[in-house]
């Protein structure tokens, strides 16, 4: 390591070789989950999302057309051999969630009250990255890269925070192995980057637009109005019209809808065993299967996924199995004393309050 701001990327054994899915991330932006950890000691949530997030299975790059990303000439899919992170984590008594296609959100502290925080992640500048990706590229026997976290690194607002369990180094918070520093940003009202997440959430009343199972009926969904406070420390994805294209298909573009779901709220009933073939099938046959991807979260905290597009599946599909279930608006906001936006979607919801819907897309949110 190196003071002075600058940080040191350790390669040797350790070092991805250009075949490898490190590298293909890498090399395709570093878009991929974040791992997550098990947070408070009552264990009341799965989930929170703050790094790198590995597959469940050994990967390798095949150049071959990506299905997940256009203009991406490879793809990382699993073989059959499960990882050695899966296996030290213990996965076969780790519990299965439902990876739902959003994008990451968190909700901490900001300003004395609860907030919605948006993912931005702080990534290194042209030069910087330039470096990078010839250190990746290198085939000399070059065991270490160096980074100036004080000079390499694009700025971000001075809100920003570094997501939690990120390795520090002189009080800066060090890349990953992608060559990002994964972060938050908090969700102000009137911030149009970010108008899709503050239509989720309402800072007077402190409360959000959360989507999860009913607590009485396991088959049935549920949209409720939850205290912020509730979810405090927790990461959820947020999904919806104007996100990652819509694969649930939800609300629509005059009529736009976003909701919140916590991160590990559909658990996964009846999954077959760890073995590629019978996962490749589950997802091909079973209606269960009809999802983006699972999520295991393991006893020591860890999590461990596996992607549709990690089998060779394509994704996003047409009838997949969130909109397999009815689903009931629960708004109850007679309780506060003060009316909303009309145009808000809190506003919306409560003039189909105790409605239930056949699926999520048959909702339509008439002004």
């Amino acid at each position: 390591m190196l003071g002075g701001g600058g940080t040191r990327w350790r390669g040797g054994a350790a070092r991805p070789a250009v075949g490898d899915a490190f590298l293909a991330a890498a090399l395709c932006g570093g878009a991929l989950c974040l791992e997550a950890r098990l947070v408070g000691p009552a264990m009341r949530r799965l989930g929170s999302v703050q790094r790198k997030m590995p597959c469940v299975f050994v990967t390798e790059v095949k150049e071959e057309p990506s299905g997940k990303r256009e203009q991406q000439p490879f793809k990382v899919l699993a073989t059959e051999t499960l990882s050695h992170k899966a296996l030290d984590a213990d996965i076969y008594s780790a519990i299965p969630t439902e990876k739902v296609d959003g994008t990451c959100c968190y909700i901490t502290t900001y300003k004395g009250q609860p907030y919605l925080w948006a993912r931005l992640d702080r990534k290194p500048n042209k030069l910087a990255e330039k470096r990078f990706k010839n250190f990746l590229h290198s085939k000399q026997n070059s065991k270490e890269f160096f980074w100036n976290v004080e000079e390499d690194f694009k700025p971000v607002p001075e809100c920003w925070i570094p997501a939690k369990e990120i390795e520090q180094l002189n009080g800066n918070p060090m890349p990953d192995e992608n060559g990002h520093i994964p972060g938050w940003v908090p969700v102000e009202k009137n911030n149009k980057q970010y108008c899709w997440h503050s239509s989720v959430v309402n800072y007077e009343f402190e409360i959000a637009l959360v989507l999860k199972h009913h607590p009485d009926d396991p088959g049935l969904l549920e949209i409720s109005a939850v205290p912020l406070s509730d979810l405090l420390e927790q990461t959820l994805e947020l999904i919806g019209t104007n996100i990652n294209g819509n694969p649930y298909g939800l609300g629509s573009k005059k009529h736009p809808l976003h909701l919140l779901i916590p991160h590990g709220a559909f658990q996964i009933r009846n999954l077959p065993t760890l073995k590629h073939n019978d996962l490749l099938s589950w997802f091909e046959g079973c209606r269960e299967g009809k999802i983006e991807g699972i999520v295991w979260h393991c006893n020591d905290g860890c999590l461990i996924k596996v992607h549709r597009h990690h089998l060779g599946l394509c994704w996003p599909i047409p009838d997949t199995y969130m909109n397999s279930k009815p689903v009931v608006i629960n708004m109850n906001l007679n309780k506060y004393d003060h009316a909303f936006d009309t145009k808000c979607l809190f506003n919306l919801f409560s003039k189909i309050d105790n409605q239930k819907f056949g699926r999520l897309k048959d909702i339509i949110l008439d002004v």
